[in-house]
């Protein structure tokens, strides 16, 4: 039995596609930002476990560089590692035996750690770093910012046609459209990231353990919590792990320590939450108000002729012992009309992330599924509103 957004219960006799969009408190000409991926969506769930993952930190503690100098990632806490690796076997999506856990500032600062250690500043020209499109748009942002001689930004996997040395970012599932991926390029010179942040029981069914070199989770993803920029990378090579950590130590002296044993607390809780099938269990709960929101979204769409969203194969999810759908955390939202999507949503007071920042066209945008109640009521009522008045045509 899943929580709703609205407080009801979701069983067997109620069905969330037949609920019209509820009213909200906001202005009817309030600007919606369903841009950024902001999983505050989940706050409820951890009100709600009150004191359990509360901490005392006093003045004297966690004041050293320093957490384990045996560790090739000296400053891991060992709580924060060993929560990481029971977390992910209660959940069985990645291996971690004999794997070196490299701790970051979110997994944002991980690849470029892993960029820094897959690259070498002895080849005559930087390696070419790809993704197939469409791709997570912080990627290029990320690889061009510092106008690195390491590495240089070549764009889309399936057209990538140079030969020598790359690496590609894996990400799946994938942000923005949700698609489960492996890599486009497979070359013998070619080197592998996976972006995992979203392989996770809410958004999507876990159908393996996966076991790749080098793959990054973030905990905001995870379990929701932003602000605490924590991020993992799970390293089978040490001399790889190695060069990571030598990049975290050089750009930030390590992690903050008081964001680590906060991720190793609530972590522990999540892990906990697992063993029950009640509301307890976070990934139970957040998987309810994903699957409302998708249903309540497909349930508009299906009346435009426009509008189109991907399809997703039902999959066995081995955590929970049943078949599901994913449910990602953004909506890649489709136009058959040729216009500006982006621009026209924003002229409706809804900003969207365009396609073309993704490398695909601009008859697409990246709707986050992560916003406000309030907000998410108040898109469906607008673009249902589209739908209606146009007869299922773009407004012009």
């Amino acid at each position: 039995m899943g929580v709703l957004e609205n407080g009801a219960t979701n069983n067997q006799n109620s069905s969330p596609t037949t609920t019209k969009p509820t009213k909200t408190s906001l202005s009817p000409d309030s600007m919606i930002n369903l841009d950024q991926g902001d999983p505050t969506l989940f706050e409820p769930y951890w009100r709600k476990m009150g004191d359990k993952c509360t901490l005392v930190i006093e003045g004297c503690d966690l004041m050293s560089y320093f957490s384990d100098i045996s560790n090739i990632c000296w400053f891991l806490q060992p709580q924060l590692g060993d929560a990481i690796k029971r977390l992910h076997r209660v959940v069985g999506n990645a291996v971690t035996e004999d794997r070196h856990i490299v701790v970051g500032t979110g997994s944002t600062q991980l690849l470029m750690a892993a960029l820094y250690a897959l690259s070498s500043p002895a080849d005559r020209h930087p390696v070419s770093l790809v993704a197939a499109a469409p791709f997570y748009s912080g990627y290029k942002d990320q690889a061009e910012f510092l106008r690195s001689e390491l590495y240089k930004w070549e764009g889309d996997a399936h057209t990538f046609d140079k030969d020598g040395p790359y690496i590609e970012v894996v990400t799946s599932p994938n942000n923005p459209d949700g698609a489960v991926r492996e890599a486009a390029v497979n070359r013998g010179e070619g080197k592998l990231v996976y972006d995992l942040a979203y392989y996770w029981p809410q958004y999507t069914p876990i159908t393996q353990p996966l076991d790749h070199d080098i793959m990054l989770f973030t905990f905001s993803k995870c379990t929701g919590h932003a602000g605490s920029r924590i991020g993992w990378a799970l390293v089978k090579d040490k001399e790889v792990a190695t060069k990571m950590t030598e990049y975290m130590q050089i750009s930030s002296i390590g992690v903050s320590k008081e964001s680590q044993i906060r991720a190793a607390k609530i972590l522990g809780v999540l892990g906990e939450g697992c063993r029950t099938a009640d509301s307890e269990n976070f990934f139970e709960y957040s998987h309810s108000i994903l699957k409302e929101r998708w249903e309540r979204l497909r349930n508009v769409v299906k009346n435009s002729r426009v509008f189109s969203l991907p399809k997703y194969p039902r999959d066995y999810c081995n955590f929970t012992g049943k078949y599901m759908d994913s449910n990602p955390a953004f909506a890649w939202l489709h136009s058959k009309e040729d216009i500006d999507w982006e621009s026209r949503l924003r002229e409706l007071k809804i900003i969207a992330r365009s396609g073309e920042r993704f490398g695909a066209s601009p008859k697409y945008v990246r709707i986050s599924m992560f916003s406000p109640p309030e907000a998410f009521n108040l898109f469906l009522e607008r673009l249902s509103a589209i739908i209606d008045n146009t007869n299922g045509n773009v407004v012009t």
